[in-house]
Order: C-alpha cells, then structure tokens, then sequence
C-alpha cells in the first residue's frame, strides 16, 4: 500500500465520521481509527506494515457522532495550553500521533534539556509519523521545566512533551 493510499484512507476516516477502518490481506493488517481526546477527536493509525498488493478485506465500523479533525502538521503547529495541574507551566503537546525522539539522530545531543530557556520558534524535538520526520518548533519562550516523553516511545495526539515556564 502505498503512502497516498494510507492518506487517502486517513481522509475517508476523517470525512466520513467513521469510527474504525480496518484493512487485511495476509500478513498485511492497517487499523485506522478516529479516537477522542480532551480536546476534539483525532485520527490514529495503527501498525502499518509495508504490502505489494491492495487490501481484499475492509471492516467498516459505524460512524461517531461528532466529526474528526486531522491536524495538518506544519513545523509551528504545536499549541501550548496551561496545563490543569496548577502553577504557571505551560504544555507544549503533540500536534500528530508519532514517535517522539529528542535529537535528530541516536549519536546526537538532545534538541533542549530540562533547565535550557527556549524561544518561540526554536526546535524542540523531532516526531515520526509514517516515515516523515515533523521537526517541532516551540510556540512559547521559556525555560524548559520538565521532559513529560521518553525518547523514541510513541505519542498521541495532543499530548503534553514539555513543560515550560514562560518566566523562566
């Protein structure tokens, strides 16, 4: 399957209210699903394995009642929110489902450690959605407070990365 299908895919999912589509043939087996979060739905791809052949199986679940949102990532797409914790931090979260890295590669430094002061605009981390390397920019200037993801675990959409003190 290729990559335009796999969006394809992922815009039918998002167009149509669709809550699950599964595609198998074989050992191939892609799960698109719209899955809720705190603010507003998003779409999750599961497991894509790489296939020479189109599916032959399609599961359709019943449509959600409320319609999904696909985050088109650009490199400022992250939207920091005040986190329901307390104090003054700011969140920075995920603008995409992924996998989060800190640096551009495993023999590179981190992009920001806890304590370094950051500016709007300054690359934060690196997120793998399908092969694509997304780098993200921080929306905020502040001093790094806190590293909320392991390096190279996956993320969700919309989940905090950092904590930011905007008086720092």
């Amino acid at each position: 399957m290729t990559y335009k299908e796999i969006q394809e895919l992922i815009n039918l999912v998002a167009k149509t209210n669709l809550s699950e589509v599964k595609l198998i043939n074989g050992d191939f087996k892609l799960i698109i699903r719209s899955k809720e979060f705190s603010s507003g739905k998003a779409v999750q791809v599961v497991a894509p394995a790489p296939a020479s052949q189109p599916a032959t199986q399609v599961a359709v679940a019943p449509p959600v009642s409320t319609e999904p949102a696909i985050s088109t990532v650009t490199e400022k797409t992250v939207q920091p929110t005040v986190p329901s914790t307390g104090g003054n931090y700011i969140e920075i979260k995920s603008p995409m489902v992924g996998t989060f890295y800190r640096a551009s590669g495993p023999d590179k430094p981190a992009f920001v450690q806890v304590g370094d002061n950051v500016s709007k605009g300054q690359r934060i981390c690196i997120i793998e959605a399908m092969k694509l390397f997304n780098e993200i920019e921080s929306e905020v200037s502040g001093k790094i407070v806190k590293v909320l993801v392991d390096d190279s675990t996956p993320v969700e959409y919309d989940q905090p990365l950092f904590l930011v003190d905007p008086a720092g």
